[in-house]
């Protein structure tokens, strides 16, 4: 903020937190969109064409598993159909792809710990928590959305692209909020 005028800076300090939140939200977002491209029929995944399918495909049927362990805790109609793939015996189901990963939105909470200011321990220990958190998450929204669409298939694109999206990243909202109000704000007070 050097090349602000003292003035400009002294309006924008309270507000210094959540302007990091939001640009590292923003570029780390768009940095994944133009550089990671996946292919769902092939189940390829590219990172600057390289292909860097394996950690995707492992946690996609890591979650696909997780997520027919939970939803058989409600519902005795679901059978897995193939790897990445669960059915009800009505006919509907889901399958779990590569971007059903939390893999992206672990990433750009890993940016945005990286972008919070204050360099500490307690910070580096927050950011693991929030990506096992971020993980849990993840399958609880689609064990959700894989519910709901036994009966409303329809409410598919509604949950999945609308909805959930927007509560998984007010989860991680929530979740940088409690770091730099509770643990990184104790730790300022404690070192004034």
């Amino acid at each position: 903020m050097k090349f602000l005028s003292p003035k400009l800076k002294s309006k924008l300090l309270p507000y210094r937190d959540i302007i990091i939140f939001a640009v590292t939200l923003l570029v780390s977002n768009y940095f994944w969109k133009f550089t990671v491209h996946g292919d769902d029929a092939v189940g390829l995944v590219t990172w600057f064409g390289i292909n860097i399918t394996a950690p995707f495909a492992w946690m996609a049927e890591n979650i696909t598993n997780a997520v027919y362990w939970c939803v058989s805790l409600f519902r005795d109609t679901i059978y897995q159909a193939d790897t990445y793939t669960l059915r009800f015996t009505s006919g509907s189901g889901t399958r779990i792809v590569w971007s059903c990963t939390p893999l992206k939105q672990i990433f750009i909470w890993t940016c945005i710990m990286v972008a919070t200011p204050k360099n500490e321990w307690k910070k580096w220990g927050y950011t693991l928590l929030g990506i096992l958190l971020l993980y849990f998450f993840n399958i609880f929204r689609i064990t959700c959305i894989t519910l709901f669409i036994e009966f409303h298939p329809e409410w598919f694109e509604l949950l999945h692209t609308y909805i959930f999206k927007y509560l998984f990243y007010g989860f991680m909202f929530l979740l940088w909020v409690a770091y730099v109000e509770k643990i990184r704000h104790n730790e300022t007070i404690n070192t004034d």
